[in-house]
């Protein structure tokens, strides 16, 4: 990774903690916060659109309750997106000129009570946008302090590379899971090893838990024995199968059930097994590897 500051190896996603999820209380996410680093996870990735636009204010009211240091936490947050939820827009669109990517994350640095964001990422790339002016923004926030790292998220291999002729790229988010696994053939992971990038997955669970189909049943039934073999549930298997890859994978996970993250802290701790992982990636895909 390039100079990025040592993140926790499960990272905890804020977009269901306000209101476009459980609707934590202030204390709820007191405890929330508490509950996370206890168990080391001490890495919170935000977005501005969140909440439409509310859920960092909240994190921020409540980060500045919590009485946590800002050494022991890092905080994410992205910019881009401009929707008509919470805002005075149209339509839904992108937006990366200067004035606003700067605007954007001195918001986003206001509404979360700190001086820094460890890591701002260009939350989706836009046909419009210009690397050069928006390089100018985003070095300028560096120059400041005010960012320490600058990134995208769901960029493929060329627009980072775009991007990255005006400035470097220090991660990528993408969507990416057992049953979501096209960065592993699209370039994506490639680059982020060869680029020295970070590599981040949001919906590191995918659709497992969602779909009732052919293929979770080919994933459950491959999984059974594996559980009983590592000790572990179903999505611990699904988060240890994507820590596995070189590209050194940082799962974003979004729930807020205390148990779950005490289980998906441990599942950074499991290696599976070279053939259980690739038994995993046979039954997703439904046949054998060519």
């Amino acid at each position: 990774m390039r100079n990025i500051d040592k993140f926790s190896r499960i990272v905890s996603g804020t977009m269901t903690w306000g209101s476009w999820g459980r609707q934590l209380s202030k204390k709820e996410m007191v405890e929330l916060m508490h509950h996370c680093i206890e168990n080391g996870l001490t890495t919170f990735d935000h977005a501005d659109i969140y909440g439409s636009y509310s859920t960092e204010a909240d994190f921020g009211n409540a980060f500045a309750d919590s009485g946590i240091k800002r050494e022991d936490i890092q905080l994410v947050s992205k910019c881009g997106i401009q929707l008509t939820r919470g805002r005075d827009n149209r339509i839904n669109h992108y937006q990366y000129d200067k004035d606003y990517i700067i605007w954007s994350a001195e918001q986003s640095l206001k509404k979360l009570r700190t001086d820094h964001l460890d890591l701002l990422l260009m939350h989706r790339p836009s046909p419009l946008m210009d690397p050069f002016e928006m390089a100018e923004a985003l070095q300028q926030l560096l120059d400041s302090g005010k960012v320490k790292h600058v990134g995208v998220s769901n960029f493929t291999p060329s627009q980072v590379a775009l991007l990255e002729k005006a400035i470097p790229v220090s991660a990528n988010q993408v969507e990416f899971s057992l049953t979501h696994d096209e960065p592993m053939y699209d370039g994506t992971f490639d680059d982020c090893i060869v680029g020295k990038r970070l590599a981040m997955a949001w919906s590191p669970l995918g659709d497992f838990f969602r779909e009732k189909n052919e293929r979770t049943k080919r994933i459950k039934k491959v999984m059974g024995p594996l559980m009983e073999k590592y000790g572990a549930d179903e999505s611990q298997l699904l988060l240890a199968w994507i820590l596995k890859h070189p590209a050194n994978i940082y799962p974003v996970i979004g729930t807020t059930s205390k148990e779950r993250i005490i289980l998906s802290a441990k599942a950074a701790e499991m290696e599976l097994e070279l053939q259980d992982w690739f038994a995993l990636l046979v039954a997703s895909q439904g046949h054998d590897v060519p």
